[in-house]
């Protein structure tokens, strides 16, 4: 489990401690604040500690390096690493540690503004992580995903690498046996929901809905796409216990009912002990997840954190806490109070 990042300097963060709970972490914040840089920041890091697990030679110092500043800059896409160490005076280094709940895993390196593809680790793990990470960008990807891997590798397309990985997650195909049993009851009201259940078939996408047939993924609603993908990644194991699931504004196109839905699905598998990091500004999602965690028992409860992020000034504040509604300011909470006094002022 990841237990926190020391971050400074890094995009639009100054210098910060980012504190992580085991079971559901939720990023809050208004636009240009860095929600989706922390998620993205993070994932890296897990990405290339689970890429190095699976090497045949685990990496050195100057291999593993050259793996960080490659992920890092796939994923973000500036024009050259230096761009996201954050802007001031003169030349300023980017530092970065993440810490594991097992010691031997964490990492730290730095870099400066004058960076074109270089880091300088220092402090080296001691091992790996077993578990891929999964990342979900804004966007869906089962109706892009023909073809998608081949075309990312062989040319340059304007996709950060999020999209890449999450298609080869998409290409394990599903579990069998006991194994695919242990994650039915995560599966089910899933399937339930999205009205059927998902099939590849020579490298495209369906919905087999029972008593009608195949539908192409592409012919589904976006909303139903979102959490088909995720059924899909619970069928073929890629996201299962232990594991790190990243979701980029999961409320994204769904409607009300389907975000409750979601909601259920994130803290079941938390339940499942997957650590989930989202970044959101739905105000209605964060009420559906406080809504189902305050329902649970004391023996059943999920460990949760919230951060708020919000500009002040010339840079950008963070606030954590492990209760929603010791944070302030939430921009979305106070936009939509503002809306519906606005809407009484109508009469």
């Amino acid at each position: 489990m990841i237990e926190k990042v020391r971050v400074k300097h890094f995009t639009v963060l100054d210098d910060e401690i980012i504190e992580f709970a085991q079971g559901l972490n939720v990023v809050i914040g208004e636009n240009g604040v860095g929600k989706s840089h922390i998620l993205k920041l993070v994932y890296v890091l897990v990405s290339v500690l689970h890429q190095s697990k699976i090497a045949s030679i685990l990496p050195n110092k100057q291999t593993l390096q050259k793996m960080i500043a490659e992920k890092l800059l796939n994923v973000f896409r500036p024009d050259t690493l230096g761009r996201l160490v954050r802007r001031g005076r003169g030349r300023q280094r980017c530092e970065i540690k993440i810490f594991f709940t097992n010691s031997r895993n964490n990492l730290s390196f730095d870099f400066s503004s004058a960076s074109k593809t270089d880091v300088n680790i220092t402090q080296m793990p001691s091992s790996f992580l077993e578990d891929a990470p999964i990342f979900f960008p804004t966007r869906e990807v089962l109706s892009i995903f023909p073809g998608f891997a081949d075309l990312y590798r062989n040319k340059h397309i304007e996709f950060d690498q999020t999209y890449y990985d999450l298609c080869l997650a998409l290409e394990a195909t599903p579990l069998r046996g006991p194994r695919f049993n242990d994650v039915k009851p995560l599966l089910e009201p899933l399937e339930t929901l999205i009205g059927g259940t998902v099939k590849v078939d020579n490298g495209r996408f369906y919905l087999a809905i029972p008593s009608k047939g195949n539908m192409e993924i592409s012919l589904v609603a976006e909303g139903i796409r979102k959490i088909a993908m995720l059924a899909y990644l619970i069928t073929n194991g890629a996201l299962k216990d232990k594991g790190t699931l990243f979701w980029d504004e999961p409320e994204t196109n769904l409607n009300p009912k389907l975000i409750k839905e979601v909601a259920k699905a994130l803290i079941a598998l938390a339940k499942s002990e997957i650590q989930i990091f989202i970044a959101s500004h739905s105000l209605f999602l964060l009420r559906e997840l406080e809504i189902l965690l305050s329902s649970d028992g004391e023996d059943n409860q999920v460990l949760q954190k919230y951060f708020v992020l919000s500009h002040n000034d010339d840079r950008v504040e963070l606030i954590q806490s492990d209760n929603i509604n010791e944070l302030e300011p939430i921009v979305s909470l106070d936009e939509a109070l503002a809306q519906s006094d606005r809407y009484l002022d109508l009469d």
